[in-house]
Order: structure tokens, then sequence, then C-alpha cells
């Protein structure tokens, strides 16, 4: 196989028959011998019946079909988990990843890179979500002291070596970007058009993207229990300064600095930062808890 498509699927039945044929259209002049992997990631709509009459048209139309909606990332790993090619590419299925920038991809691969990523210069997306994308990534580089571009999604296009290494990490919170950045593999990239989603909406609200964020940045750094040393270490620091202010003020005066709503406000934020301190390492200990299930990535139904 020279060229596998791995594309996760989710409300995106209107846009599949369109997506197949640009994908064919553009895959063919390179290769006859290609797959496209789509995975239906517990889809509500029509996907999977899309998927299946697609299959039956052309046989190089491959399907997977997950038994509930387990996420965008856990689809994207189901893919590359059976994809074959030599090259696989990786893209969104709601047409906003143009199959028409393929071919510029592979030929910068054939110069000698196993990753080329796409950067999307001018995003279609709602100023909520550019919004919401800026801030991950300013968090996200800081904390997991990474220098990820947040003009790159999920549009790119890898080695079998890289798969193949890809494959062999299953932690349960996945984050294809991050781990394909840890592997280090030699990477470019070149700049794309980036189209507006078609029909619908995207799945990703703000609740989503912020529990998201939260999950990936836990997942993949443990700075956050490093600032809470820190943190600590301040607060203690300040308590000791004002302690010695108040003996030295009662030394010199003969009398403390009374004041009950400044004593309660002090034992309310104290309180506060203790807690989010303890809820950070329950973050924590909540993902170690969820790896040492060993429970599968994701759960397939139904293939073509």
């Amino acid at each position: 196989m020279k060229i596998s498509i791995v594309s996760p699927v989710y409300k995106s039945a209107p846009m599949l028959p369109e997506l197949i044929q640009r994908l064919v259209t553009v895959l063919e002049p390179i290769t006859k011998n290609f797959e496209i992997v789509l995975v239906d990631d517990g889809s509500p709509d029509d996907s999977w019946n899309v998927i299946l009459a697609e299959h039956k048209k052309d046989a190089r139309i491959k399907g997977i079909k997950f038994c509930r909606n387990f996420g965008q990332h856990h689809a994207l790993t189901a893919g590359l988990d059976v994809a074959q090619g030599e090259w696989v590419v990786t893209m969104d299925s709601d047409l906003q990843d143009l199959p028409e920038e393929i071919p510029r991809l592979y030929e910068k691969a054939l110069e000698g890179f196993d990753v080329v990523l796409a950067r999307r210069g001018k995003r279609k997306d709602s100023w909520l979500k550019r919004v919401c994308n800026w801030g991950f990534y300013k968090i996200f580089n800081y904390l997991s002291g990474m220098r990820y571009d947040r003009e790159v999604g999920g549009f790119r296009i890898v080695s079998q070596k890289v798969v193949h290494t890809f494959r062999q990490m299953r932690e349960q919170h996945r984050f294809m970007n991050g781990l394909m950045e840890w592997m280090g593999f030699s990477t470019a990239s070149i700049n794309v058009k980036h189209a507006a989603r078609p029909a619908g909406e995207s799945s990703y609200n703000f609740r989503k993207l912020f529990v998201f964020a939260v999950d990936i940045i836990t997942s993949y750094s443990n700075r956050p229990l490093r600032l809470s040393i820190g943190l600590g270490f301040f607060m203690a620091l300040i308590s000791f300064v004002i302690g010695i202010y108040y003996l030295v003020h009662a030394l010199l005066y003969g009398s403390t600095v009374s004041g009950w709503s400044s004593l309660i406000v002090s034992l309310y934020f104290l309180s506060g930062v203790i807690m989010m301190v303890l809820g950070v390492i329950g973050l924590y200990l909540g993902k170690i808890f969820t790896e040492l299930k060993g429970r599968p990535i994701y759960i397939v139904s139904e293939t073509t």
C-alpha cells in the first residue's frame, strides 16, 4: 500500500461522499494503490451507512465503527493501527482540511522528512474556537516545555516508521499532536488553505475544549505539580514575613495589630490554595488510576 488516508468521522454524513470523491480524484494521479480509512467515532447520524455504501462502490474505502464515542484522537489511533500505507495522511472529515493539499504534503515528505505538517495560516473557525486554540497552545507550550505551533492541526503526512512508533504508545489520554512532537522525527511544514465547514457545527464547545485542555496538559506535563510546590513555598514565605512584622510591631508598640476581617480573608484564601493544590494532585492520581486499569483505548463494534 502506497498511501493511507485516516480520518475520524463524527456527524459528517452529509460531507462524506464529497470527501471521498475528492480524495480519490487527488490520489489516483499519485498511485492507484491507496486506501481511505474512515473511523466512525460513535457518530449519532447516518455516517456508518454512508461509509458502508461507499465501501460497496470501492473496496479501497474502509470503515471502522466504534461502539460509542471515544474521542477524535482515539479514532485517529484506531485508523493508524490498521493503516498499511508507506505514507499515512491524517485529516478531518468535515472538509475543512482540503484533500487537494495532499499532493503538496506528499511531495514535501519525499524530500526526506518523516513528518510533514499542514499549517493553517487563516483558520476558518469561529472566533471562540480560535481564541480557545490560541490560549490552549500558549498554556500547553509553557507547561509541557514544548514549542508546538498552534497553526498546526491534525492534517499531516507521516511515514510508516512514525506510525509503527506511534502504535507502541498506548496511554489512555491521547493527544496526537503532542505524541508526534514528543517522538522527535524529522519534521517539516507547509502552509495550506483552510476551508470553512460546509455543513453542521463543530462538536467542540467551550466546556469540551476546557476539559480537553486540562486533561491533555495534566497528561503530558508534571509542571502543574511543580508550580503547586512553588505556590506553597511562596505562601509560606509571605506568612513568615507577616509573622515577623507582627512580632516586631508587638515589641515596639506593645500590642499586636488586630483585625478580624484580615484573619478571615487570609483563612479562606489559604484554604482555597490548599484545595486547589489537592485538586491538581487528585487529577494526577486519577490518571494513574485510569492507566492502571489497562482497559483498551477503544472498542470496535464493526468493520468493513
